[in-house]
């Protein structure tokens, strides 16, 4: 499948205790975190594109830009959804949002930029 913009995945989530702005340290309520959410939209966005980069390439968190917009509880299914939006050089932005069964609980982008895994790693050692 070649890298295009529509392309599209879902990822779900059961909020468990680790999941929460205690365990984060980010707050004291036993909500899901911000950071967890945030981190389950770029993993709808990472496998919006799998199977659809070059070998030896992937892709790594350049830019967030999003809003926390309600809380949820333990115990409770949150689904990501990430579209690719635009394609620019080796930059790819995704439209993301999650929902939990009460509705909307978070919308932004993520920007993530296409790397070679070996040049990338000698970059970073």
């Amino acid at each position: 499948m070649p890298l295009q913009t529509g392309l599209t995945a879902s990822i779900e989530l059961l909020v468990a205790d680790e999941d929460t702005a205690q365990s984060f340290s980010t707050g004291i309520v036993p909500v899901l975190a911000t950071p967890r959410l945030v981190a389950l939209c770029e993993e709808a966005a990472v496998a919006a594109i799998e199977g659809a980069l070059e070998t030896g390439s992937t892709s790594v968190g350049q830019r967030v830009q999003f809003d926390h917009l309600a809380p949820t509880m333990v115990g409770a299914p949150v689904t990501a959804e990430a579209t690719l939006e635009k394609i620019s050089g080796r930059r790819l932005t995704f439209t993301v949002s999650a929902s939990d069964p009460r509705g909307l609980i978070g919308a932004g982008k993520v920007t993530r930029v296409v790397v070679d895994v070996e040049r990338f790693l000698d970059k970073a050692r």
